[in-house]
């Protein structure tokens, strides 16, 4: 059986382009559209188990799709997102004028740079192993979160490093990771 992985849907900080990391801002209008339509998109797969990123970004969106499969959620601290550290709640324009060329160090090793004050890619992604070793992935919903899910998506499809770090997770996709690592959208009309 599958795993599936959603993000949370589109918060107010992330149209204002402030980073959230581990703070958080409620979804928008959209951002709750988006939870309803990934949820429809769900109602004929075979998950029995969802679990939730701690942010109640995350979990406000994993209870949306919750109700409408009769789910409940299991909340797992470590499917926190990344921590941003100093940068948290910041804009680029407001992180460039405090650390001027830091986000183009960080763009040339963006899995070992660790947000100043925060941790890198490589520092989560031990900790998404230890929650995938820890939990029954098959026919499971992981709720998470943009960088969370890039990690999540390559331990279960088994990604190198550098192929992981190039993907998104738009709020509006569910991705289904197959056992043999295919990697499927499942995206519903409207």
């Amino acid at each position: 059986m599958p795993t599936y992985l959603a993000r949370h849907g589109q918060t107010e900080w992330n149209v204002a382009g402030r980073r959230q990391g581990r703070l958080d801002s409620p979804l928008t209008p959209l951002g709750v559209h988006q939870a309803q339509r990934n949820a429809e998109s769900l109602r004929a797969e075979p998950i029995d188990a969802i679990y939730s990123s701690p942010l109640g970004r995350a979990q406000r969106t994993a209870r949306i799709i919750g109700d409408v499969l009769g789910l409940p959620i299991q909340v797992l601290p470590d499917l926190a997102e990344l921590d941003h550290g100093d940068w948290s709640g910041l804009t680029s324009a407001e992180i460039d004028a405090r650390w001027p060329d830091e986000r183009a160090a960080r763009a040339l090793s963006k899995y070992t740079y660790p947000f100043p004050g925060g941790e890198s890619y490589a520092d989560a992604d031990l900790r998404i192993a230890q929650v995938l070793a820890g939990i029954e992935v098959q026919g499971a919903l992981i709720v998470s979160h943009e960088m969370v899910g890039r990690l999540l998506v390559r331990r279960l499809a088994g990604l190198e490093v550098d192929a992981a770090m190039r993907r998104d997770h738009p709020s509006d996709v569910v991705f289904r990771v197959g056992a043999d690592g295919r990697i499927d959208r499942l995206q519903s009309a409207g």
